[in-house]
């Protein structure tokens, strides 16, 4: 009599058990989002090539490679389905709102009469598409990878006058992890880290000059990365 109530309740524990870890994931559906924390960026080093009409007044300026950072501001919106019990697959979209801008930094140039140039660049307009496959901890707790397209205006101005020398769209990719885990019915909260890597900007600028020529253009090749810490709210609908 005892044994078999030990296995009665030895098989109404394993029902339990199965049947607590066969409820889909509460991040199935649709959520939006918005997050913070700490992001840096870094412009590799570059050169750019100054050429005159009439020729021969140009000279090349070597730009270090800059890094600065700052505290973004990120919205994002997606639908998370679930595979199976323990697994997820999520497709989403985000937009940061914050400028990022460097410090200014100097250009020198081999050009014995080419006096050196102050710059800085901004960053602006990211806006990320990626794939989240998931798994599931438990109902309420979500771990993930994510990896997809990202894109963002790079842009280079003079310091002296805060002209703009120079901007394009450049595109490359993302790939991060992050941790979900639900508070209450909806509202979750989440953290990340994000790597992200873009081709090279070619920025152009031009314009009129003095000291025995007419005018100018300049030209310049710069690649671009970044990678934040972030930490923030969300609501599954």
């Amino acid at each position: 009599m005892n044994s078999a109530k030990l296995l009665v309740a030895l098989a109404a524990t394993g029902l339990v058990a199965t049947s607590a870890f066969a409820q889909k994931s509460a991040f199935e559906g649709f959520y939006g989002q918005i997050a913070t924390g700490y992001e840096a960026n870094n412009v590799q080093s570059n050169t750019t090539t100054f050429t005159t009409v009439p020729a021969g007044y140009g000279a090349t300026y070597s730009n270090p490679s800059v890094n600065f950072s700052n505290a973004p501001l990120i919205a994002g919106l997606g639908y998370t389905f679930s595979l199976t019990n323990q697994f997820t697959l999520g497709l989403g979209a985000d937009y940061s709102f914050i400028t990022g801008k460097s410090g200014n930094f100097t250009s020198t140039s081999t050009s014995p009469d080419a006096d050196p140039n102050n710059a800085y660049y901004k960053t602006s307009n990211r806006f990320n598409v990626f794939l989240t496959p998931g798994y599931v901890i438990d109902k309420d707790k979500l771990a993930y990878l994510k990896a997809g397209y990202s894109t963002q205006k790079l842009e280079g101005f003079d310091a002296t006058n805060g002209a703009s020398v120079g901007s394009e769209n450049v595109s490359g990719y993302i790939l991060g992890l992050g941790y979900k885990q639900m508070i209450t019915s909806g509202l979750y909260g989440f953290g990340e880290v994000n790597y992200m890597s873009y081709s090279k900007a070619n920025l152009t600028t031009s314009g009129p000059c003095s000291m025995g020529c007419t005018s100018y253009s300049g030209t310049s090749s710069a690649g671009s990365t970044a990678y934040n810490l972030l930490v923030g709210l969300g609501y599954k609908f």
